[in-house]
């Protein structure tokens, strides 16, 4: 079976994202230190603040750990965020430096935080295999990724202006919604990482 680590760093929704990856077919199991021996795939959740965030992964050497992973990797909102080499959130800070590009404030937006369901405009990816383009799925955030490489955005939509909603650089993947809140098109994205993950092993 294909095993997942999901990290814990003390913000995120942990068990929905659990529950998801179990109905993918995948073991996922809790990881809150620097050890991610003999995992299939990671996922890096994440809710409020990416300075805070990257505090708790530094203080655990999950900071390191994620920068040596070598296999699939999914970050989830504020997850994917920390992917990104820094955060102008709370005057500026460094996150992972895993894909090029910085996060920043959604400009011209009605309200912030953005909460709700938007549709997504996605791209032929593996982690959409089965999803249609303009699916809706839930957001709660008020920043946004933006990379060096257009090329990297796999899904965009729109809540004031557009920006990148899911983010993919080699094996690197990220979702500025959260699939764990998104009914059946997120479950439908879990699993279509527990795939991603289980070629891989099965390759190896």
């Amino acid at each position: 079976m294909t095993t997942i680590a999901v990290i814990d760093h003390g913000a995120g929704n942990i068990v929905s994202i659990v529950r998801g990856l179990e109905r993918g077919a995948a073991s996922a199991v809790v990881v809150d230190h620097g050890d991610l021996d003999g995992f299939d795939g990671v996922v890096l959740p994440g809710v409020g603040a990416t300075a805070a965030a990257m505090e708790r992964l530094d203080a655990t050497g999950l900071s390191a750990a994620l920068r040596e992973w070598p296999g699939p990797l999914l970050g989830i909102c504020v997850g994917l965020q920390l992917l990104f080499d820094g955060s102008d959130e709370h005057g500026g800070g460094d996150c992972l430096g895993l894909i090029p590009g910085r996060v920043r404030r959604l400009e011209h937006a009605p309200l912030l935080p953005h909460i709700g369901w938007n549709d997504v405009t996605l791209t032929d990816h593996p982690l959409f295999t089965g999803i249609a383009t303009g699916t809706p799925f839930y957001f709660v955030h008020s920043f946004a990724p933006v990379p060096d490489d257009e090329e990297a955005v796999i899904g965009r939509t729109e809540y004031g202006t557009d920006f990148a909603a899911a983010v993919a650089d080699g094996r690197r993947v990220g979702v500025q919604f959260h699939p764990e809140r998104s009914g059946a098109a997120g479950l439908a994205v879990l699993a279509n990482f527990v795939s991603v993950c289980g070629e891989r092993t099965r390759a190896a």
